[in-house]
């Protein structure tokens, strides 16, 4: 039992990180918008260098994903903030821009 729970511990472990990615002139806004998708076969160090943040390493499994998507889902006309969240998976990497603004 002990063995198994490891095993379960091990691969439902993430580790996230979320970094600021574009902040413009407009407000920050009240606004909150998400896109989010599944990043397969993305290389770690991908993910480790900054210039590596608006890149798409692997193979993505939503092909809105990005900026556009998230502004339009919020509502959002003027982008004031987006951020980037990458959470660390085992096998696979999610990656989601939260856009803010009015």
């Amino acid at each position: 039992r002990i063995f198994s729970a490891l095993i379960a511990g091990t691969l439902l472990s993430s580790c996230a990180v979320t970094t600021p990615f574009t902040i413009t002139n407009n407000e920050v806004g009240t606004k909150i918008g998400k896109s989010e998708s599944i990043c397969l076969f993305t290389p770690t160090k991908a993910l480790a260098a900054p210039s590596g943040y608006g890149q798409y390493h692997g193979i993505l499994l939503n092909k809105n994903f990005g900026i556009v998507e998230a502004a339009k889902k919020g509502g959002i006309e003027k982008i004031g903030l987006v951020d980037l969240k990458v959470t660390n998976y085992i096998f696979f990497v999610k990656k989601e821009f939260i856009v803010s603004g009015e």
